[in-house]
């Protein structure tokens, strides 16, 4: 496949008179020469009336035939083969190998969403049958299970152009569930979403899924975006990025006439808590491993431990000083695009230059300008009543960047943790014997997260059931739903009862025969039989 530059409409390519732009390649600081196309208002408004139509055969389509549709987009995304990657290398500097393990990770998505809408049992369908004969008034027959909503907005983030963008962890369980879906390519990395969207279009023409079931448009600014949203035709909207991306749609949403959610996650500073017996013992082998969890991927993961928060004493001083020094060994990466490094320094000097904050590392630029892009890694340090004292502290800095809190005591920890905001993660380094004298502690960074991690570092997500990769706000903007795993099939449905109806009419997975052969909830038993 080759690049095309123009937006995908169904199945068709369109490129109006939009505004164009070019692929940046940050490592080389220049340009590809394809140009790809903003979309016009009359692509936006096409795309939303095929998704439109769309829905109304898509969610009627089997389970059976909506998992071939994804499995037949594995196929697409594996024939483009090296392209896909090299492209991918250009347009965001990340490794290869790192490449290859997030399209391995994508295309493991895909599929267990195909097992999962085979399976079923996502549908939670329960059954409470009829009792004519019940007193005072007769009960009637409920059956109740998750339906698909309608057409998707799915925004691609930047940092992980195959599992969290066109084909990734919203578009995967969006479709499973049974709803179209527009995606707007992020324009960090338009070559990668040209190919995959020509993947998922010729997977949805050979498994003959409506036109209109899939789009994807460009836009280097935010109308198109905007124009998504808050459309009539949209009912939800899936998003990773910044706090002012994810809030300013999120306000949009709110403010139609008819509000829908917005599933974003905005990012985390992922506090580390070591416990001093625990820093006593272990604290040369801490150092180390949050050092490459800093560095990992140019310190640019929405799970990266901004924060590491300790109580002083001699082996806190000691892991500190091998904390910098395994930082020095790690040389700078390219990172995924000029504005994201820019808007690291940024927002990295701004923190080093805050009261009461010691620069401890900062990796300086020669001025030869060949460190265009890279990630220059900092480590600074804070005392913890200055830390409780500004909130500006408390900021995501994306990049290799952590700030150490050293407190009096656990107290003062206590009490710097209590001002931290809704996080994606709290990591707790402690035995199970110093962690159990501290209940408070322990309850406190559980209900400060969606994941409380225990002598490991935030940064890799395992993706799999148990897994909640969302947290209180404002690290996402609704903390029951994860983006990772099977549930997050959950965020694209709402549930429907069926009030005395005949069994015929009935979905397949609310019959009284159970033709799917899916769990059920059949007058409060668990059952996988007919009744």
């Amino acid at each position: 496949m080759s690049i095309q530059g123009k937006n995908y409409i169904g199945y068709s390519l369109s490129a109006q008179d939009g505004d164009s732009f070019q692929s940046y390649i940050p490592a080389q600081n220049t340009f590809l020469p394809e140009k790809f196309h903003s979309a016009t208002s009359l692509e936006v408004e096409s795309a939303m009336q095929l998704a439109q139509t769309a829905f109304e055969t898509f969610a009627q389509r089997s389970a059976h035939d909506r998992a071939d549709f994804l499995v037949a987009i594995t196929e697409e995304i594996l024939a483009l083969g090296d392209e896909l990657l090299e492209r991918a290398q250009l347009e965001t500097g990340l490794p290869l190998g790192r490449l290859q393990g997030e399209r391995g990770r994508t295309i493991n998505q895909l599929l267990h969403f195909a097992e999962v809408v085979r399976e079923g049992s996502w549908v939670a369908a329960s059954i409470d049958t009829a009792d004519p004969g019940r007193a005072p008034v007769p009960k009637p027959d409920l059956r109740k299970m998750m339906v698909p909503i309608g057409p998707i907005v799915v925004f691609g983030s930047s940092n992980f152009p195959y599992a969290f963008s066109v084909a990734g962890v919203d578009t995967a369980p969006a479709l499973a569930a049974g709803n179209p879906v527009i995606v707007k390519a992020h324009p960090a990395h338009p070559g990668v979403s040209d190919l995959t969207a020509q993947a998922i279009v010729k997977a949805a023409q050979r498994t003959q899924m409506p036109e209109g079931v899939f789009s994807m448009l460009f836009d280097n600014g935010h109308e198109v975006g905007t124009a998504l949203v808050k459309h009539p035709v949209m009912k939800a909207v899936g998003f990773t990025g910044s706090y002012r991306g994810g809030m300013a749609l999120y306000k949009m949403a709110m403010e139609r006439e008819e509000p829908i959610p917005v599933f974003a996650e905005m990012g985390s500073v992922n506090p580390v808590i070591i416990l001093p017996e625990t820093m006593q013992r272990k604290g040369l082998e801490l150092a180390k491993n949050l050092a490459g969890s800093i560095t990992l991927g140019a310190g640019q993961f929405c799970t990266n431990p901004g924060l590491i928060l300790a109580v002083e004493s001699p082996a806190l001083e000691q892991f500190l000083e091998k904390l910098l020094y395994e930082i020095a060994q790690i040389p700078p990466a390219t990172m995924l695009s000029e504005g994201i490094c820019q808007n690291y320094h940024k927002l990295r000097d701004e923190a080093l230059k805050q009261e009461g904050v010691e620069v401890l590392y900062k990796y300086e630029s020669d001025g030869s300008g060949e460190e265009k892009n890279q990630s220059l890694a900092a480590i600074a340090r804070v005392e913890g009543q200055a830390f409780l004292n500004n909130p500006a502290l408390q900021e995501e800095v994306f990049g290799p960047f952590s700030l150490l809190i050293v407190c009096k005591d656990l107290t003062e920890l206590e009490a710097a943790l209590q001002k931290l905001k809704g996080q994606l993660t709290t990591s707790l380094m402690a035995d199970a014997d110093e962690a159990a004298r501290h209940p408070g502690l322990l309850r406190q960074m559980a209900s400060l997260a969606g994941r409380f991690i225990m002598n490991g570092v935030p940064t890799g997500v395992e993706v799999n059931a148990s897994m909640h990769h969302g947290g209180p706000f404002p690290s996402t903007t609704d903390s029951r739903f994860t983006s990772v795993g099977r549930h997050a099939i959950l965020r694209f449905v709402r549930p429907l009862s069926f009030q005395d109806w005949d069994d015929a009419l009935l979905p397949d997975e609310l019959k009284n025969n159970n033709p799917r052969g899916v769990w059920r909830l059949v007058n409060n038993e668990w059952t996988r039989d007919s009744i």
